[in-house]
């Protein structure tokens, strides 16, 4: 058997298990620590997988890192915990991989950055949707919707209410990290409008308004390709779905469907003065089977073992996705105010 990476879980609740669950799967991983603020969580996790008794189990997650077999840590705990945890892990040699997003903040992200290149380790980003099946067979069949025109997605539910960040931290994380991937660029301007009911002002510095229930964001792209996002907790219409529009069809992935990506294909043609639509017919695309989050574990240790950067999730793609996230903030703390992006330096 090639070398096992030992593997601290930081945070067991409703992420994290996942995540302890499928470096316990992986033969090329050994989960020596288990940590979260809470006992009985620990507890719970050490019963739900028989946890071997040498798994150091603790609220503090400072002596797991004195562990000497720890290589790698997972952390999966609330996003304003990131930074410092991340930061001692690579000053103490340890390889990272991070729940999104990254930091609440672009300068701590991009100081992470630096600081896993510096100390030669690995930052990966837990974007587990850059490693489901049907984005990536998605990006391929991209070519058959001929120019591309505009895309939109909507992603609402009814719960969880986050008490940390607002609806857009919470959900739009998912559907820019598709559309940049699909694209193959990144947006340069944005806008976005939001709502607030449940939660006014709570004195957070980072949302001062409250934290929205339902956004309406608007990203920008290079090319002049515009999406429109929908995101929302607080409606009882669950919707997953986001789709790419061009003048030969439209790329579908509707994760609630019993077939999630397919193509729906259609134009116009024009006798005259009318518009008539033509060609039109649904295309099922197949997918292979497996479990994103599997990969990302798996992803993870390679990059570890090899000590190579990510090419599918680095720091840096994390820092991307924070950077505009925290411009979208900003543009509806401006109630809608276009704000432009620039490019982040990776030196």
């Amino acid at each position: 058997m090639s070398h096992q990476t030992g593997i601290a879980v930081f945070g067991v609740g409703r992420w994290g298990v996942h995540l302890l669950r499928n470096f316990l799967q992986n033969p090329r991983s050994q989960v020596v620590a288990v940590v979260d603020p809470q006992a009985k969580d620990l507890t719970a996790a050490a019963q739900k997988f028989d946890l071997d008794q040498q798994v150091l189990l603790t609220t503090d997650w400072r002596e797991a890192m004195d562990l000497d077999e720890v290589e790698g840590v997972a952390i999966a705990t609330p996003a304003t915990t990131h930074y410092p945890m991340i930061a001692a892990a690579l000053k103490q040699g340890f390889h990272v991989l991070a729940e999104k997003p990254l930091t609440l903040k672009v300068e701590e992200s991009v100081q992470l950055c630096r600081l896993a290149a510096q100390q030669r380790k690995q930052l990966v980003i837990d974007h587990t949707y850059l490693f489901h099946p049907a984005v990536l067979a998605g990006k391929a069949a991209i070519s058959a919707l001929g120019d591309l025109r505009y895309g939109y997605a909507a992603r609402t539910h009814l719960s969880p209410v986050r008490q940390d960040v607002d609806a857009l931290w919470d959900l739009a994380i998912h559907d820019i990290a598709i559309l940049n991937y699909w694209l193959g660029e990144l947006p340069c301007e944005v806008q976005a409008k939001g709502q607030v009911w449940l939660q006014p002002a709570l004195g957070q510095p980072d949302f001062p308004h409250g934290l929205a229930d339902v956004v309406w964001a608007t990203l920008i792209y290079p090319t002049g390709f515009r999406a429109t996002l929908h995101l929302s907790w607080l409606n009882p219409d669950k919707q997953r779905r986001i789709s790419l529009v061009g003048s030969q069809g439209a790329l579908i992935f509707d994760e609630l469907a019993a077939e999630p990506l397919f193509l729906q294909h259609g134009q116009f043609e024009q006798p005259g003065s009318h518009f008539i639509p033509v060609n039109q017919r649904r295309e099922s695309l197949n997918l292979p089977p497996g479990e994103p989050l599997q990969q990302v574990c798996d992803h993870f240790l390679t990059c570890v073992q090899q000590n190579q950067p990510s090419e599918i999730s680095s720091g840096w793609l994390g820092a991307e996705l924070v950077q505009i996230l925290s411009a979208l903030s900003e543009s509806m703390r401006q109630e809608g105010v276009a704000i432009a992006l620039q490019p982040l330096s990776q030196q």
